[in-house]
């Protein structure tokens, strides 16, 4: 097989569906950066086995995905199967889930200490110290949640979600609320009679440093906001 292309694959109905794709492409189709899925197939055919060429019948294509249309038979292939990818494929997937869950770590998480996020930098050098092994695939929130359980022998973390009460003044409501709103779960808001706004929204504590920082911006440093639980 051309070192160009490899081998996407999904059991369905005690059978394996294979199809050969370009694996950038294939890992840009999955994550939606590109919607054309012709340009990720090596050949519109769907197979059993694809090193040797073996084809799947019709019958059980039918049986498994209610068409024969080889293109909405490899879109879920590749949305819903394995890719096997390569070893520098696969180093750069392990890489870019790693900066996710750090990322996910530094906004959910806090020194219990001093109620601050912990930089990333550190969170990260803590990761290496404990050795887990990052899955490309496994989603984000369920690997920092087992790897938050090891860190906390090295490094205080805790997990809580906050309440804080957001004032904006009149002049910033309209052009902040947008920005602020999606910061959390919106709790409880108010318009008030000289056009300010006034919401309790909940989020990570990891997360109010960077709503303090958003409000900043978005009102010139005139809107308040303060943990009310």
């Amino acid at each position: 097989m051309s070192e160009k292309f490899t081998v996407a694959r999904l059991t369905r109905e005690n059978e394996h569906f294979e199809i050969l794709v370009k694996p950038q492409k294939a890992l840009d189709y999955r994550n939606g950066k590109i919607a054309g899925i012709t340009e990720v197939l090596a050949a519109e055919m769907i197979f059993a086995d694809a090193n040797k060429g073996t084809k799947v019948s019709e019958e059980a294509m039918k049986k498994a995905f209610k068409t024969c249309d080889p293109l909405k038979i490899a879109d879920e292939i590749i949305k819903k199967g394995t890719l096997q990818l390569t070893t520098d494929q696969r180093r750069k997937m392990v890489e870019d889930k790693k900066r996710q869950i750090v990322d996910f770590i530094s906004r959910q998480a806090v020194d219990p200490k001093t109620n601050l996020p912990h930089p990333p930098a550190r969170i990260e050098n803590a990761m290496d110290q404990i050795r887990y092994p990052i899955d490309p695939y496994k989603p984000v929130e369920e690997q920092a949640k087992d790897i938050v359980k090891l860190l906390r022998p090295i490094l205080p973390l805790k997990i809580e979600q906050v309440t804080v009460a957001v004032k904006i003044p009149t002049l910033h409501a309209a052009k902040a609320y947008g920005t602020i709103k999606t910061l959390g779960t919106l709790k409880r808001e108010e318009w008030r009679g000289d056009g300010s706004w006034y919401g309790e929204i909940e989020l990570p504590a990891g997360s109010y440093a960077s709503l303090i920082n958003k409000l900043g911006d978005a009102t010139k440093g005139a809107g308040e906001a303060k943990i009310i639980s």
